[in-house]
């Protein structure tokens, strides 16, 4: 709660949406990277015991 009144204080209202929707692109891309990080490791695992 107290990081929303911050977050609200420093943007303002009207900017608080496209904070909003920019850390969630922010996440979801972290996400999808260690999605291909772990695949990625799979992989090599399997490469190595050829």
């Amino acid at each position: 709660m107290l990081v929303l009144l911050v977050v609200l204080i420093l943007f303002g209202a009207g900017k608080l949406p496209q904070v909003m929707g920019d850390l969630g692109k922010g996440i979801r891309s972290f996400k999808a990277g260690m999605k291909d990080e772990k695949s990625d490791g799979a992989d090599v695992s399997k490469k190595d015991e050829s």
